[in-house]
């Protein structure tokens, strides 16, 4: 089949932003208790979307606490970490090789779009700050639309609905094993990516596990492959 669309994750993969705050991440959740390295958090969350990313906080909490936490303690929990990463904000910064590579698929008229975890309001901030807008239009997609959130397949099955093409003509570009698991749920090929900040030692490993057909060290790689493989078609 034809190649129909290629459908990128948003950070880690286009944005470097899983590695922002992280340390300051965890030195907080450590003042509650907690024991959790940046690496853990990594591991435990990236690429989830931010209710199942607070449920199972909050489900970590209460075995800390023994006990339920109260609405204030939940929400001095879940609204002190956000804040420990939104801190550092202005830190983040485009994966090296990212705009070139999403410019050189647009010139090649490959339908695209970016599939996302996050919120859209700060989605498109990252997509519009970066300068990626040019490449993608409108077809910026967030999870905060679709019933259930990544490792689920919504999003990539909502984006290749809109794209107009099926599912089994995308490929999906990933950095989180959640993530790879969601393309692989929607029927999509998937390709795993390590070139973001906080895809440490194993990283690989864990995206091959998930689902991942193969992996890419940098944009310039992916970029190589992508077009090996809008040549074929």
């Amino acid at each position: 089949m034809a190649l129909g669309a290629v459908l990128f994750d948003c950070d880690g993969v286009l944005v470097d932003s899983e590695i922002v705050g992280l340390e300051d991440s965890a030195e907080f959740l450590r003042s509650k208790g907690f024991s959790w390295s940046p690496e853990d958090l990594i591991r435990l969350f990236t690429g989830k979307r931010d209710d199942r990313f607070k449920a199972e906080l909050l489900d970590a909490y209460a075995g800390l606490l023994g006990r339920a936490p109260s609405t204030e303690e939940a929400n001095c929990l879940y609204e002190g970490l956000i804040e420990a990463r939104r801190a550092n904000r202005h830190k983040m910064l485009p994966v090296t090789g990212a705009v070139e590579m999403m410019a050189a698929v647009a010139a090649a008229g490959v339908p695209r779009a970016v599939a996302s975890s996050s919120q859209q309001v700060h989605l498109d901030s990252k997509i519009d700050r970066f300068g990626f807008r040019p490449y993608v239009g409108e077809h910026v997609y967030s999870a905060q639309y679709v019933e259930h959130g990544k490792p689920a397949p919504d999003i990539f099955l909502s984006a290749a609905e809109r794209l107009g093409v099926a599912p089994d003509s995308c490929i999906v570009i990933e950095d989180s094993p959640f993530g790879v698991e969601a393309g692989v749920a929607a029927g999509m090929q998937v390709w795993g990516f390590i070139g973001g900040g906080h895809c440490l030692e194993g990283h690989a490993k864990r995206l091959l596990a998930a689902g991942a057909l193969r992996i890419h060290v940098s944009h310039f790689a992916l970029q190589q492959e992508l077009f090996s493989v809008i040549k074929e078609h």
